[in-house]
């Protein structure tokens, strides 16, 4: 096996596996140690193929989110299939897992730089950059990148592409989960807003229940709208219409 062998999106694997090694250990440290980081639903990763799987996830931080889905898919690979409280899976990695990332955010500091390494897809967002509303066409390339990720290995999207709770899913995901048929798998995330600041690098509240949940695998038949594949994942992360409290709801309509 070459020493320099590159995955699909042309990042150096060995360096690859150090740096998740080394942020997973970072984030074992303040998931697992500090907090009370929990996973639930990992039988649900059993007998998955190796390419073209689609997680679809809420969003609560920039980064510790992708830390604990990496320490899940690391544990998942090494045997470990209820908890990530032993941490030497980290040390062999999953190396063909990736993430839909905003390139705005990934090129906004050194850290992130060296976070997109490990596996960011990055993309540019076609409705908002620089805090201000846009409307630009989608990049063919971030597709294509996309497409790649998904032919290689596992691939994780926000469909919200934002922080913020309860923000419209986008249909870009239906799109793409018509053109590429992935099993789909659902994950619910809580807990990480409380416990760390937006971009998930400064640690707010030590001691919080932090929770990722695997939802089962969902195959779409391909004859489903956008619109109605989008209205099921929303729905199965907890980030529906009907999900939102009443109380932000009298906030909306003030």
């Amino acid at each position: 096996m070459p020493v320099l062998r590159k995955d699909a999106l042309g990042k150096i694997v060995l360096l690859k596996r150090l740096l998740i090694m080394i942020l997973g250990l970072i984030g074992y440290y303040r998931l697992v140690i500090r907090n009370k980081a929990r996973i639930e639903g990992m039988n649900h990763l059993k007998g998955l193929p190796k390419e073209n799987v689609l997680f679809v996830s809420n969003h609560q931080t920039y980064f510790m989110d992708v830390v604990l889905m990496y320490m899940a898919f690391c544990a998942n690979k090494n045997g470990f299939s209820k908890t990530v409280k032993n941490p030497f899976y980290l040390f062999n990695p999953l190396t063909t897992f990736y993430y839909v990332a905003a390139k705005e955010t990934m090129n906004s500091s050194i850290l992130s730089k060296i976070l997109a390494y490990t596996g960011a897809v990055t993309i540019k967002r076609t409705w908002r950059e620089k805090g201000k509303d846009i409307n630009r066409t989608v990049d063919l390339r971030d597709l294509s990148n996309i497409f790649q990720a998904l032919d290689s290995g596992w691939l994780v999207t926000f469909p919200q592409g934002t922080t913020t709770p309860y923000a419209k899913g986008r249909k870009g995901i239906g799109h793409i989960i018509k053109h590429n048929k992935p099993i789909v798998v659902p994950i619910q995330i809580d807990g990480f807003r409380k416990a760390f600041n937006k971009s998930g690098i400064m640690l707010k509240k030590r001691g919080t229940n932090i929770s990722l949940t695997f939802k089962e695998p969902i195959r779409f038949n391909g004859e489903e709208l956008p619109g109605e594949i989008l209205n099921t994942l929303m729905t199965q992360i907890g980030q529906s219409e009907e999900d939102i409290p009443e109380v932000l709801k009298e906030k909306i309509r003030n």
